[in-house]
C-alpha cells in the first residue's frame, strides 16, 4: 500500500495479492515437520535444489511410521519381530506351493515386501555397475541409486517432485511420445522443443539457444537428454557432449536453475565406436549449484528383462554445502513419493536382477546380446547407404539403441503410409508426426532388414503415385 500522495504503476489488483498471500501460507501450513526438516537441509545446504521442487516436492517426506518401524525391528528384534504386515510360517513367508515352485529362489527373494527404496543389495550392486561401465563417473559425489517401477516410473517421480502445472520442460524435436502423457498431460507442464540435429550432428547451439530462451521466461526448467535416442537412435559424440554440459552450465551461471533429467533407458547399446560410450549424467553431476541431474536407468533393456520393471533413479547434485547431506533428503523424498504411491516396487524381480548382476556368465550373455543387436544395425546401415531410397526418404543419423528413422518425402504422409503398409503388406511400423517413420531393427533378424525396407519403399511408392 502506498502512502496518501505517492502512486504504485503495474501494481495487481489487491484481490490477486490476497489470493497469492494465502496460498503461500496453505503450502507452507500443509507442510508437515518431516518435510520440513528437510526442506531445512536443503535450504542449508543447495538453496538452488529446494527451489527446483514443485509444491508436492516440498509437501513430500519419508514417515516415521510402520516402514521405518520395521526396518528398526528387523535389525534388532532377535526374539519376536511382530511389525510388518506379511504372515510367516516356520520362520519363511508363509507362501502357496503351487506358486513357489515356478521360481527357483527362496521365499524370502520372492513372497515378502521389497524396502521402499529397493532391496539394498541391488542398489549396491547396481552402483557397482555404474561406476564400471561410466568412467566420468567415479570421481563424482553421488546418491546411491532407488529403484523405481522401471523408468518411466522413475520419470513420474521426476514430475512428483520437479514440476508444476506451466514450467518448462526442454526435449528435442524428435522424442519418446510418453513424455507427453507423463509430462505434459499429468503434470501440465509447458514442453519447449529444439532441433535435434545440426547436420550429421546433435544440435548443441539449438538446445543452449533452447535455454536462453526458457531462461528469458522462467528460473527453473527441466532439462531432459536421452541417449540413445528414442526415436532416432542417436547418442552424441563425447565432444558433443561436452558441448551439452558447457550449454547447461553456462544457463545455470545465467540464473536457471535445472533439473537434467539423462534418460539412460538404452544404455550400452552403442554400434559406433565415434559414440559417446557411457552416460551423459556422468558429464552432469555435480557441475554447478543451479543444476540437479538425475539418472534414469534400468534393467529393462539393459539385461534384456523387460517385463521385470526393475528401474533406478540416482542423484547427482551441484552444491556448495554438504552434497551428501543433500542427496539423503532428495533420496528421503523420493522415498515418499514412492510410498505414497506404489508402496515398493516388486520384490522377485528385484532379487532375479540380483542373481543375474552376480552371475558370472552374465556380462558374456549381454555382451552376446549386444553384438547381435549391433549386427542387426550395421545391417540397416549398409541396406540404407548407397542412395537407392533416395526418392523416397532422408534417414536421420543413428548409432545406437534399438531404432533409426526416416524423414519421408513426395508429400507422402507417415501416417497414411503406415497403416497402408499394415494392411495391404502386413509390415508394422512406427508413424510420428506427419514426415517420420521409426522402424525397430532391434526386433528384425539380419537377413529380414532389406526386405522390410524394400516393402516400406513399394508402399511409398503406391502413394507417391
Amino acid at each position: 500500500f502506498a502512502p496518501r500522495g505517492c502512486f504504485i504503476y503495474n501494481a495487481p489488483p489487491i484481490s490477486d495479492i490476497v489470493t497469492v498471500v494465502t496460498k503461500k501460507a496453505e503450502t507452507e501450513m500443509s507442510i508437515l515437520p518431516l518435510a520440513a526438516e528437510l526442506n531445512s537441509i536443503l535450504e542449508s545446504e543447495a538453496p538452488a535444489v529446494l527451489d527446483m521442487l514443485s509444491g508436492l516436492g516440498e509437501r513430500l517426506y519419508f514417515p516415521k511410521g510402520i516402514i521405518s518401524q520395521g526396518a528398526e525391528a528387523k535389525e534388532k528384534a532377535h526374539r519376536f519381530n511382530a511389525t510388518i504386515g506379511i504372515a510367516t510360517e516356520g520362520g519363511v513367508p508363509m507362501h502357496l506351493e503351487s506358486m513357489s515352485k515356478l521360481f527357483d529362489m527362496e521365499p524370502g527373494e520372492v513372497f515378502p515386501y521389497a524396502p521402499t527404496a529397493g532391496r539394498p543389495d541391488l542398489r549396491k550392486l547396481w552402483r557397482e555397475k555404474q561406476l564400471q561401465e561410466n568412467p566420468s563417473m567415479q570421481d563424482k559425489a553421488l546418491g546411491m541409486p532407488i529403484v523405481t517401477s522401471a523408468l518411466t516410473h522413475g520419470l513420474d517421480l521426476v514430475g512428483d517432485l520437479f514440476i508444476d502445472p506451466g514450467d518448462s520442460v526442454v526435449l528435442p524435436a524428435h522424442f519418446w511420445g510418453n513424455y507427453n502423457l507423463t509430462f505434459g498431460v499429468r503434470k501440465q507442464c509447458e514442453i519447449e522443443t529444439y532441433p535435434l540435429y545440426d547436420g550429421e550432428g546433435f544440435n548443441s547451439t539449438g538446445l543452449a539457444e533452447k535455454l536462453q530462451e526458457v531462461g528469458g521466461k522462467t528460473s527453473k526448467a527441466v532439462v531432459v537428454l536421452n541417449f540413445p535416442n528414442n526415436p532416432t537412435g542417436y547418442t552424441p559424440t563425447p565432444e558433443a557432449a561436452a558441448e551439452i554440459r558447457d550449454a547447461i552450465v553456462g544457463a545455470a551461471e545465467a540464473g536457471l536453475r535445472q533439473v537434467v533429467v539423462c534418460d539412460d533407458a538404452y544404455f550400452g547399446l552403442f554400434f559406433d565406436e565415434n559414440c559417446l560410450q557411457e552416460s551423459i549424467f556422468g558429464y552432469l553431476a555435480n557441475c554447478h549449484p543451479n543444476v540437479l541431474a538425475v539418472k534414469l536407468d534400468g534393467a529393462t533393456k539393459e539385461l534384456f528383462a523387460w517385463g521385470f520393471r526393475v528401474g533406478f533413479m540416482t542423484y547427482g547434485a551441484g552444491s556448495s554445502g554438504d552434497v551428501d547431506a543433500v542427496h539423503t533428503a532428495l533420496e528421503k523424498k523420493t522415498m515418499g513419493a514412492i510410498r505414497g504411491g506404489i508402496s515398493n516396487s516388486p520384490n522377485t524381480t528385484q532379487s532375479a536382477v540380483v542373481r543375474m548382476l552376480q552371475d558370472a556368465q552374465g556380462a558374456e550373455q549381454r555382451k552376446e546380446k549386444r553384438d547381435l543387436l549391433c549386427a542387426r544395425a550395421l545391417r540397416t546401415r549398409e541396406v540404407l547407404s548407397g542412395g537407392k531410397y533416395d526418392d523416397a526418404w532422408e534417414v536421420y543419423p543413428f548409432n545406437s539403441g534399438y531404432f533409426m528413422c526416416v524423414k519421408l518425402k513426395g508429400g507422402v504422409d507417415a501416417e497414411e503410409l503406415r497403416v497402408h503398409l499394415l494392411d495391404k503388406y502386413g509390415v508394422g511400423v512406427i508413424s510420428s508426426g506427419s514426415t517420420d517413420i521409426r522402424v525397430a531393427f532391434s526386433c528384425l533378424e539380419e537377413g529380414d532388414v532389406e526386405e522390410v525396407f524394400e516393402t516400406l519403399h513399394q508402399a511409398w511408392k503406391d502413394l507417391a503415385g
